[in-house]
């Protein structure tokens, strides 16, 4: 899950301005957190949940999850299909540029990228009439809770006990007890294969939105991005010994050659779909639009690029899409603004060098 100010100006230049993966869980801190003994659900407030996603380890001027990443610009292009489902003026336009950041989860800005379980893409849309559709996607491909305070109850269960520096098993089938459908994002975990890079990633957007089309009707909605680029697995030699900047190396080569495309698309929900549960994925055979295709073509470094100061909040929309009414979508906006505040404070207090941050 990716941090939004108020709307920034149409140039990328004037924008104003998950812990380390040990385990899948750790990088969804990104979400929301909990610590026991001093904070509990009833209480789960949005400066407390950054604190325990920092672990007292906060890295000054980065992200506090997502930490490690780069800058990527391109444009979008819309396909009739989509303008049918939503008036939102992005799938009228004939092109709208992008400004996003591909990431890894972890507040590691030094992590090693081929171990990264989980793969992130956050986007800002900006219209000729100034309106904005953030997007902020996962390589998981539904989340691991219903509920900010599962997900709460989750981190607890999945801390490292530090006589063994693992998750106590029976705290972990306590937890799995009260929430059943955690397994089968375990199981995800555990077993989806891992692609080479990420080009050719699907990333999912895991909680609905509404569509409004030009007739005032409306769909609950969800969206990935499908590359283009052929899936590639990631073997484990390379994934254990490749350097740190191994996904930022191999989309450099990329762009160098060509620019990267995934084609967007969206999920159209049916009576009886899950629409403020993430955790519940849709079946397989509802019906899929392509909506579009977004373009990449350039990549720079997080230190210097465009995206540093962008809060890719997803709640941040335009008209002809609507947020659902999910308790998690609602609950990264909060996390993401006060992770992007702090973050703000401590570059305008200099406590982090600008030549050198993010250019690992």
């Amino acid at each position: 899950m990716t941090e939004s100010p108020t709307p920034a100006p149409p140039r990328w230049r004037s924008l104003v301005p998950f812990v380390g993966i040990a385990t899948v869980v750790a990088a969804l801190a990104a979400a929301f957190a909990f610590t026991a003994g001093w904070l509990s659900p009833a209480r789960l407030t949005a400066p407390r949940l950054v604190d325990t996603i920092e672990g007292g380890k906060a890295q000054p001027g980065f992200r506090r999850a997502h930490a490690k990443g780069v800058c990527v610009e391109g444009y979008f292009e819309p396909t009739a299909e989509g303008a049918a489902l939503s008036k939102a003026r992005v799938f009228s336009q004939a092109r709208t540029p992008v400004l996003g950041r591909l990431s890894i989860g972890g507040g590691d800005p030094h992590a090693m990228e081929a171990q990264a379980r989980v793969r992130s893409v956050g986007l800002l849309l900006q219209t000729d009439d100034g309106q904005q559709w953030r997007m902020a996607m996962n390589s998981f491909p539904f989340f691991s809770v219903a509920t900010p305070q599962a997900f709460a109850e989750q981190i607890v269960a999945s801390r490292p006990d530090p006589a063994t520096g693992k998750p106590d098993p029976a705290r972990l089938q306590a937890f799995l007890e009260r929430h059943p459908e955690a397994a089968k994002f375990m199981a995800w975990a555990k077993s989806a294969p891992w692609s080479n890079s990420w080009a050719n990633t699907r990333f999912n957007g895991v909680n609905a939105f509404r569509f409004i089309d030009a007739a005032g009707g409306s769909r609950f909605v969800r969206w990935s991005l499908a590359p283009l680029a052929p899936f590639e697995p990631l073997d484990e030699t390379t994934r254990q010994t490749a350097d740190a900047g191994y996904l930022a190396q191999d989309l450099s080569t990329r762009l160098a050659q060509a620019p990267v495309r995934w084609t967007l698309e969206v999920t159209v929900a049916e009576p009886g779909d899950a629409v403020d549960d993430p955790s519940q994925p849709w079946p397989e055979e509802r019906p899929r639009v392509a909506a579009g295709t977004l373009v990449l073509e350039r990549a720079t470094p997080q230190a210097t690029g465009a995206c540093r100061d962008v809060n890719f909040d997803p709640t941040l929309v335009p008209d002809g899409i609507a947020l659902s009414g999910d308790p998690v979508l609602a609950a990264r906006a909060g996390a993401y603004s006060a992770s992007f505040n702090r973050r703000q404070r401590e570059v305008a207090a200099g406590a982090w060098p600008l030549a050198t941050v993010g250019d690992e």
